[in-house]
């Protein structure tokens, strides 16, 4: 069982930055890929990006690519998402989520945040 807990999330400005960090309570997160999900109201929960365990691997949904970032530091047991030239269009609660192998279906992630929120203002 991973415990995982979201922080980082706030009101920022259409152009600003934040990063958002995921702590995980086991020292066997270095050995789960990692992956950042989002939920806007009314909508589907989708796929921001996800990262393997070494951090060798990476990709990231279209709508956020050149804009963010995903890292872990292993040691931490965290892991993090930097947005920068956040949109409204950026605005949901963001989650990180864990399971063993990369994956963009939120379907078949193991451990879950409770979900931090983020609201872009224009």
């Amino acid at each position: 069982q991973v415990h995982l807990v979201e922080s980082g999330g706030g009101l920022v400005q259409a152009g600003g930055s934040l990063r958002l960090s995921c702590a995980a309570s086991e020292s066997t997160f270095s050995t789960y890929a990692m992956g950042w999900f989002r939920q806007a109201p009314g909508k589907e929960r989708e796929f921001v990006g996800t990262i393997s365990a070494s951090s060798g691997w990476k990709d990231y949904a279209d709508s956020v690519k050149g804009r963010f970032t995903i890292s872990r530091d292993n040691p931490k047991n965290t892991g993090y998402l930097q947005m920068n030239s956040l949109k409204p269009e950026d605005t949901a609660v963001y989650y990180c989520a864990t399971r063993r192998g990369v994956s963009k279906d939120y379907g078949l992630y193991n451990y879950w945040g409770q979900g931090t929120q983020v609201t872009v203002s224009s």
